[in-house]
């Protein structure tokens, strides 16, 4: 192992280990198990269309929008609407399946 790799193996912070700390906070967990089926939502999409090799570019030509809409979507900084999602999940070749639990 290089002195480079030790030095960044040895600065380095597990995301488990953050988040296990932040779950303590009531507050904290509140809000991100209000907000956890938004970004399984947006880790799928990105998920199906790098496995697709597909750009954002490529993906709102498909889905009949620009690449702004969809950057913002992959972000986590626009609440789309169920139309705009089915819209995304064709230009996927996916379906919207929708369960209330």
């Amino acid at each position: 192992m290089s002195n480079l790799d030790a030095k960044t193996k040895a600065a380095g912070v597990k995301f488990d280990d953050i988040k296990a700390q932040l779950m303590d906070d009531a507050a904290f967990e509140d809000e991100y198990n209000k907000l956890q089926p938004r970004y399984e939502l947006i880790s799928q999409i990105i998920e199906a269309r790098k496995s697709m090799k597909m750009t954002q570019e490529e993906l709102a030509k498909r889905a009949g929008t620009r690449k702004s809409n969809i950057s913002r979507l992959e972000s986590g900084s626009y609440n789309p609407s169920l139309d705009f999602l089915i819209k995304i999940a064709k230009g996927l070749g996916k379906d919207v399946h929708i369960e209330i639990r």
